[in-house]
């Protein structure tokens, strides 16, 4: 058996000819700054390629999955990539359903829930079916007090999504909503004038006036479409709002026959339309602004929000609900099952005996990768990248799958240096089990126990794509060619921040959003403030559900905040995508562009064309290629499968006419300009003032190896966020500015870290304030102040427990972060 995955002469993106030999059965680290090559060799390379040929071994069609560009790669296994991404938009997926916790919890439930008998009222003991579980069985039980019958339990009873289980008030959605249609309609305009909102095109709202006056021909009364709203009769009001299946109606026409096609004039009413529409946006979390304004959503007075029916959410095992038992952290659960069976008969005993085992092991896994302190109930759509991706490992850990390769792009984001350690010692088993366990990395600390690293660089973009360092944490740490080595031997040291002077403050007083538990703090302004603590101890919720909310809208869940009058201005800076459409890219983000397009519109090329600034745009109409509309691709509908991009075969790609193409700057293009990286293009354009300060900027903070062309939806979340700050910082802003940030730091390599920290630095000293939300030490070790959160997450967190400079954090023995940062700081800082 090959013991090697050998690669040779990968030259995808900015890879330049590598080859290179990875050990199987080992936990490998891949490193460099970003933009190094990382990614494109894990995932564009050895993640594709495990893909394309596991596909044609199986005789599938490979011919949407292009080959990389290597020579060649050998000795490859089957491969499970584990990125940062939401697992699924569906409303309805919890961590539960994700990880079947909720599926074995409905077989406990249906097997050996107590209901109470409709009748007497006494408790009805579970029927103990030995069998397998048969959600299609519909035989019935008998109370054995009054013999009133019932039907039996099945797994449906306990699911919303069953009509078994659904509350019948709210459809199994938790809410009940009616509408307020003035919203929707102008009565004082004609359909065909616009009188409904949600009808934009013209050729609709004629359809509609012509299908209400087909309707009135077909039961003999003339519906005249071109009066006001206001002014319709009785009956045009009754059929325009409640449509010809309305009691209503039909009580003018009882014996007229209903027509059967919209065409014979067959109309539903705009109040039924719009029911089904505020339904289905309730059901599956549609976004549409002229709906929303018009639904009134409330809790449904029925289930109270839980969605199940009345028996789902009445059926009891050892005291609690389903619903009860869903609303636990997994550790929570992890302790109520083991302790289930002190409190069950020997017959139940043997039917929990085969489910309780799951559940344990299920439960356990996600507390061991660090995420004990999510509830069952919790949405998976909430996950942030860091624990989407971690329930996603639980999940795979618990295959027991062997010879797979694993690939995760940095799993330690977002992660407090204790879940670190959890997470490391997770992989390891994982890796013990006979699997390879490949991962981008940048924590230092997570790196040093690996078993071999793979260092990338020694720049970003066309400077990267070289392997620079190759062997185990050891031999990289001595090899003074590397940049992560330099990190890994703590070479490079950093002056402590000396004790502060407090003069100004926001203040908050007991704050109790989420899980804080009256948390009453103040913070300094005019200081770089950390917030520390491990996932889900509070951070966010004191920082963006408490300080920002209060001063968005004046009150929050909190008695009161003063100190926002020493502020000018807040500037909120999450990790929340920036652009929906691919037209948005780096350049026209950042208002780049703009002196980019005037610089090649001033060309003595571009005059002698009579080409304007709008003409090197690529979102007009003019210079850019009208084949692809300036995007550089056409969209390919791939069915079934995920659409896919090719390039435009007009313009290749370039996004331009030929004319606009021909207009060079030093021999470049508009189009080269849009497809060279930041750093390059600062080395390029660096004699213009403005465009190289903006350039400056993103380089700064550390995004100097993205290409200005590159679409905004696919920035990760840390890279969204710097893009966010440069832009705010290229601003020009007179006066105390509160910056506030949330895990800057994803994404980055320590070097990289290191210039963010200048900036924020600058910023402080500018005398501005930036609060940031931080897990990486670097950060932490040279904040001016530190508040830690704790002592754990969720409802076991929501407390403060230190505060101070990090000198008094290091020698607080109750803060966990404190712990760690007194080992940081006696080995690197000076």
């Amino acid at each position: 058996m090959q013991d090697y995955i050998e690669i040779k002469g990968a030259k995808e993106h900015n890879l330049k000819n590598i080859s290179v030999r990875l050990p199987k059965y080992k936990l490998i680290a891949l490193t460099g700054i970003s933009g190094s090559g990382k990614s494109t060799f894990a995932m564009d390379i050895l993640q594709r390629e495990c893909q394309r040929q596991y596909m044609e071994s199986m005789g599938m069609v490979t011919d949407g999955l292009n080959k990389p560009l290597v020579d060649s790669i050998s000795g490859l296994s089957p491969s499970i990539s584990i990125r940062q991404r939401v697992l699924s938009n569906n409303p309805r997926s919890t961590i539960g359903t994700y990880t079947e916790i909720l599926t074995y919890l409905r077989i406990l439930y249906a097997k050996l829930g107590v209901r109470s008998c409709r009748y007497c009222g006494k408790d009805i003991p579970p029927d103990y079916d030995l069998d397998e579980e048969n959600e299609l069985d519909e035989g019935n039980i008998l109370c054995p007090y009054c013999q009133t019958e019932h039907k039996k339990l099945t797994m449906g009873h306990f699911s919303f999504n069953k009509s078994q289980g659904a509350c019948p008030t709210c459809n199994g959605v938790g809410i009940v909503t009616t509408l307020d249609l003035t919203q929707l309609i102008d009565e004082q305009l004609t359909i065909e004038k616009g009188a409904v909102s949600l009808w934009l095109d013209p050729v609709i709202r004629t359809h509609y006036a012509n299908t209400l006056r087909k309707c009135g021909a077909h039961y003999g009364f003339e519906f005249d479409s071109t009066k006001i709203i206001k002014d319709y009769n009785e009956l045009e009001r009754i059929v325009f709002y409640d449509g010809v299946d309305s009691e209503a109606f039909k009580k003018y026409f009882p014996e007229k026959k209903t027509p059967k096609r919209v065409n014979d004039g067959y109309f539903r009413g705009i109040r039924d339309f719009m029911q089904e529409k505020a339904a289905e946006s309730v059901r599956k979390e549609i976004k549409n602004s002229k709906i929303e304004n018009c639904i009134i959503k409330t809790e449904c007075p029925e289930c109270h929000g839980t969605r199940l029916g009345v028996v789902g959410r009445t059926v009891k095992l050892d005291g609690l609900t389903i619903i009860e038992l869903s609303s636990f952290t997994a550790e929570q659960l992890y302790d109520k099952i083991k302790t289930l069976s002190e409190n069950l008969s020997e017959n139940a005993l043997i039917v929990a005996s085969a489910i309780t085992g799951d559940i344990i092991k299920r439960t356990e896994g996600i507390i061991k990768i660090g995420l004990g302190y999510l509830s069952i109930d919790r949405k998976v759509g909430t996950l942030s990248g860091g624990e989407a991706q971690r329930i996603r490992l639980a999940n795979v850990m618990d295959s027991g799958l062997t010879g797979v390769l694993y690939i995760l792009d940095e799993p330690t984001t977002g992660l407090h240096p204790r879940d670190t350690q959890l997470l490391l010692e997770a992989l390891k088993r994982l890796r013990d089990l006979g699997n390879s366990v490949l991962v981008i990395e940048h924590d230092m600390d997570f790196v040093a126990h690996c078993d071999h690293i793979i260092d990338f660089g020694p720049g970003a973009g066309s400077g990267g794509g070289n392997i620079v360092a190759i062997g185990t944490p050891s031999e990289i740490a001595k090899n003074k060619l590397s940049v992560t080595g330099k990190y890994l031997n703590r070479t490079n040291t950093l002056a402590l921040p000396k004790e502060i002077n407090i003069h100004n403050s926001i203040v908050v007083k007991n704050a109790h959003a989420h899980n804080l538990q009256n948390v009453s703090v103040e913070v300094p302004l005019g200081k770089l403030v950390s917030f520390t603590g491990v996932s889900g101890s509070g951070k966010s919720s004191i920082v963006f559900d408490t300080i920002v909310r209060f001063s968005e809208s004046g009150s929050a869940e909190c008695d009161s905040i003063r100190g926002f009058e020493y502020v000018k201005e807040i500037i909120k800076l999450d990790q929340n995508p920036i652009g929906r459409q691919s037209r948005s890219n780096i350049a026209t983000y950042t208002d780049l562009y703009t002196p980019v397009r005037e610089l090649y519109a001033a060309l003595p090329q571009a005059q002698k064309l009579r080409l304007k600034p709008s003409d090197f745009s690529f979102n007009v109409k003019g210079g850019r290629c009208e084949r692809c509309q300036g995007l550089g691709v056409i969209p390919l509908d791939m069915q079934f499968l995920d659409d896919v991009e090719v390039q435009c075969p007009v313009c290749r790609g370039k996004r331009f006419k030929k004319k606009v193409l021909s207009v060079t700057y030093k021999d470049k293009n508009i189009s080269d300009i849009l497809e060279a990286t930041v750093s390059d293009n600062l080395t390029f354009l660096g004699g213009h003032k403005e465009i190289a300060g903006r350039l400056q900027t993103l380089c700064d903070v550390g995004l100097d190896y993205l290409m200005l062309g590159q679409s905004t939806i696919t920035l990760s979340g840390g890279e969204c966020q710097r893009i966010k700050l440069s832009k705010e910082i290229g601003k020009s802003i007179q006066g105390h500015t509160l910056y506030l940030l949330d895990e800057p730091t994803t994404g980055l390599h320590p070097s990289d870290i290191d210039r963010l920290l200048k900036l924020l630095r600058r910023l402080v000293e500018r005398n501005n304030s930036v609060f940031v939300i931080e897990h990486a030490l670097e950060v932490i070790s040279q904040s001016d102040f530190i508040i830690d959160m704790g002592p754990e997450g969720g409802i076991f967190g929501g407390k403060i427990i230190a505060q101070g400079t990090p000198m008094q954090i290091a020698e607080n023995k109750n803060s966990l972060t404190g712990k760690y940062l007194k080992n940081f700081i006696e080995e690197k800082v000076q």
